[in-house]
């Protein structure tokens, strides 16, 4: 068999490198053709066959995603090699190598262009072949994708209604490759959990991995089946036979773990996937509903093969314990004491197998409020304690799974008791309040601006300050300014109205009023006798 090969690239150069490093002879290649971006791309795929694509990533005109989107719309025959120089992709290579579509690194060594272009050859002969052996599945192959894609997404999304008259409809009018004997096996595939700190881009890459393993590892040769993106870090993948059909549960299931297991060790993240009952294409909307709630329920476990005899069990709720052990620790005990019985009730509610997202929300709030109560009694206000950015954070994922609440557990424990055990040393808080207020004697302080230093309830600083040094907090202030008044009438020639405005009064009258009610004689009369004195 003769091949047609079509190389994109925006730099010549580089298309050269990769023509001389080709035997053309050797691979079967009898037509080859290049362009360097997408738009040339497209003008060929529109005038020549083109059965192998090795296409660049980054290019300014459109990238190589944007071109394989339109490829596997209009050209789903067409197998796709990306290669690109960017030195921060190497860590995707590996993972997508598991799917249909190759991904070599620039300088690309022959022997695995090579390898590469062979990969794909092998999967248009095993495809040819399947056009010649299935009548079936030359239909399924016949139309795009996208199209069908399209289909099952506005059927889920209730963009075409669940009525078997309205999926008629759509059918014969897009011609989608569905008939009356046509049944359908959902499976969801949901990411619980990246492994690794990703951006946006970086993610959709994997994502993109993940869509292309499904298909070669879960959808078998001679099977009908197609897999795509139903929301983020979420795939269907869809199952079609005829009816009456006894799906090879044994082998999907098999090929599903196998598929976890790959995408633990190549795309960084934990999964699980949730087989539904087969059912027609009117059924689909509400049986991927529940697949849904299945998902948003498995708060507990991860790269977990769920069949439809494990999903279908109905189990009792757990029944939520109350914490006031976990109250009682907070106070007597240490961190770690309290961190050990969270994760006991947890554990004890996960082996009750009646854990879900409703109890683990539940307990989120019942534990939330044990803290803040520790919190009140201590005197500290949460959203000082809790308002930075990595406490947000770890708060909003608490009610994702068993090992989100307890990240959230252990971090608020710990921050909590570290900071009630800080309070403690009431000598310690005031002499940061009475360095704070040393240091800032040129601003007008309030109380609240003073209590967010030390994370303490303005009116509870109050009190420990005044207990600590006679002082309410505000006299303090004025203390500390008029002495340092004081100084600088004594021993500089500064303007008084100059001293007011360093030490943050801009009314002058005030500061004078302030000074003598202080010091029992105005700011110029305390200069003029303290200079007499000398």
């Amino acid at each position: 068999m003769s091949y047609h090969l079509l190389i994109v690239d925006d730099e010549v150069l580089a298309i050269e490198g990769v023509k001389s490093d080709l035997d053309l002879n050797k691979l079967g290649i009898n037509r080859l053709h290049t362009a360097i971006n997408v738009r040339q791309a497209k003008e060929l795929f529109e005038k020549e066959r083109v059965d192998i694509l090795l296409c660049d990533i980054e290019m300014p005109q459109g990238s190589g995603f944007d071109l394989l989107t339109w490829v596997r719309e209009y050209y789903p025959n067409t197998v796709t090699i990306f290669f690109t120089s960017h030195a921060d992709f190497k860590y995707a290579k590996e993972a997508l190598q598991l799917g249909s579509i190759d991904y070599l690194l620039k300088p690309v060594r022959s022997v695995d262009l090579e390898n590469a272009i062979r990969k794909a050859q092998a999967l248009i002969n095993r495809n040819s072949e399947f056009n010649r052996n299935s009548q079936s599945h030359q239909l399924w192959l016949k139309h795009h994708s996208f199209i069908i894609e399209r289909f099952w997404v506005d059927l889920i999304n209730h963009s075409i209604p669940s009525q078997p008259s309205s999926i008629h409809d759509q059918v014969e009018l897009h011609h989608i490759p569905i008939t009356e004997e046509s049944v359908f096996l959902p499976i969801l595939i949901s990411v619980q959990k990246w492994k690794k700190e990703l951006n946006r881009r970086d993610e959709k890459i994997l994502e993109y991995a993940l869509k292309n393993s499904a298909e070669e590892m879960i959808i078998s040769d001679g099977s009908n089946g197609i897999c795509f993106h139903l929301d983020r870090g979420m795939l269907l993948l869809i199952m079609v036979a005829n009816r009456g059909t006894n799906w090879e549960y044994e082998r999907l299931s098999q090929a599903c773990e196998q598929y976890i297991v790959s995408c633990n060790d190549y795309f960084y993240c934990d999964l699980s996937c949730y087989f539904g009952l087969s059912v027609e294409a009117y059924e689909m909307a509400g049986m991927v509903a529940e697949l849904r709630r299945q998902d948003r329920n498995n708060v507990a476990f991860v790269n977990q093969v769920y069949l439809q005899n494990d999903n279908g069990t109905y189990r009792p709720h757990a029944k939520l314990p109350p914490l006031g052990v976990v109250a009682s620790l907070m106070k007597t005990a240490t961190k770690d004491a309290v961190v050990h019985e969270v994760e006991t009730i947890l554990d004890s509610l996960v082996n009750s197998e009646g854990m879900n997202a409703d109890i683990l929300h539940q307990f989120n709030q019942n534990f939330t409020q044990v803290v803040y109560s520790f919190l009140n009694l201590k005197g500290i206000e949460a959203n000082q304690l809790f308002g930075d950015e990595e406490s947000r954070q770890i708060s909003e994922s608490a009610g994702r799974s068993v090992m989100d609440m307890l990240i959230w557990a252990r971090h608020a424990v710990n921050k909590a008791m570290i900071h009630a055990e800080a309070i403690k040393e009431t000598e310690k808080i005031v002499q940061i309040v009475k360095i704070f207020i040393s240091q800032n004697l040129d601003q007008d302080m309030t109380r609240e601006m003073i209590a967010d230093q030390v994370y303490l309830h303005p009116d509870y600083l109050t009190r420990i300050f005044k207990k600590e040094t006679g002082y309410v907090l505000s006299d303090y202030i004025v203390i500390e300014k008029v002495k340092v008044a004081k100084e600088l009438l004594t021993h500089t020639d500064r303007p008084v109205s100059v001293i007011a405005s360093t030490l943050g009064y801009t009314n002058f009258s005030y500061f004078t009023k302030l000074f003598k009610k202080h010091v029992g004689l105005g700011p110029m009369e305390y200069r003029g006798q303290n200079n007499k004195d000398q």
